[in-house]
């Protein structure tokens, strides 16, 4: 029988898919992944670059996208927890308790730039406070005293470090009041009517996506940036140094990030120690969309 089962399957050329193998046999190789946003191209590069490390060990990708919202991100997890071997979580919205719940999980769970020590949960990450703080000194040195940060989500452990260095930044002489928007291209373009309503000279994005949207609008208006605002952003995505004037942003070394975040969930699948992953420093790229501030 079993010999007349391989005959057909061999005729009809059908292949086993290899999650619901996975599923039969009890051993998988399958690692999920869930991100906030799969438009951004700031996570699309970390998922490629964990994705070739992982398949050189022979495990394939499952890939999800919430949202952003912290319920959806939640149940997705839960999801590729009872189909996959282990899970990575980028930027995670969740609150602790959500995450406490993960961590209790049989199957190991790897954090993507989100910390948080009261939670057993291994992770990896950028340094932003570091880097935001090199760009609002930047800005100061320029001559910069009054500037706008369009935040992006309240939950996001990023955006917290982000606003705490810009916080910070007030040692420097850096006053800035904090914008919700969201953390697109559409997001930044919305809210720069807002933002000029503080009238700033210079405005500091959440992301490179918000920062597209915020020069998008700025030249609609014909705001010359960057001779009457300075407008900054974060991660150095595909298309910062193409935006018109080119984007002043921190490089965020993404392929670093999905090699380590493979490399601590590998080392949890094998029962091994986990490496220890301090933050990973994200340099600051002075381009043209910041200069000193118009005399006033």
């Amino acid at each position: 029988m079993a010999a007349e089962v391989k005959r057909v399957a061999a005729t009809l050329g059908y292949r086993p898919f290899g999650a619901a193998r996975d599923l039969a046999s009890g051993h998988h190789r399958s690692i999920g992944v869930v991100v906030p946003d799969l438009a951004n191209p700031y996570f699309y590069d970390i998922i490629q670059s964990a994705q070739t490390a992982a398949a050189k060990d022979g495990y394939r990708m499952l890939i999800a996208d919430s949202g952003g919202d912290p319920a959806t991100e939640l149940s997705m997890c839960e999801d590729l927890l009872s189909q996959a071997g282990g899970l990575i979580v980028q930027s995670s919205r969740m609150d602790v308790t959500a995450l406490k719940s993960l961590a209790a999980h049989n199957s190991p769970v790897v954090l993507i730039n989100r910390v948080e020590y009261g939670v057993d949960l291994p992770h990896v990450g950028v340094d932003n406070f570091s880097a935001m703080l090199e760009i609002c000194h930047h800005l100061t040195s320029l001559g910069h005293s009054k500037a706008v940060y369009l935040a992006g989500p309240a939950s996001s452990w990023q955006n917290q470090e982000r606003w705490r260095a810009i916080q910070q930044a007030r040692m420097m002489g850096l006053e800035a009041t904090a914008i919700t928007a969201e953390p697109t291209i559409q997001g930044g373009y919305a809210a720069t009517d807002a933002a000029l309503v503080e009238r700033p000279t210079a405005i500091i994005a959440f992301n490179d996506l918000v920062a597209s949207g915020v020069l998008a609008r700025l030249r609609e208006l014909g705001v010359d940036v960057p001779k009457k605002m300075s407008v900054t952003g974060f991660d150095d995505i595909v298309f910062a140094k193409f935006t018109q004037p080119a984007l002043t942003t921190a490089v965020t070394p993404r392929a670093v990030l999905g090699e380590q975040a493979w490399k601590i969930l590998k080392a949890r699948l094998n029962g091994h120690a986990l490496p220890e992953v301090p933050l990973v420093k994200a340099e600051v790229l002075i381009r043209d969309s910041s200069a000193a501030p118009p005399e006033r």
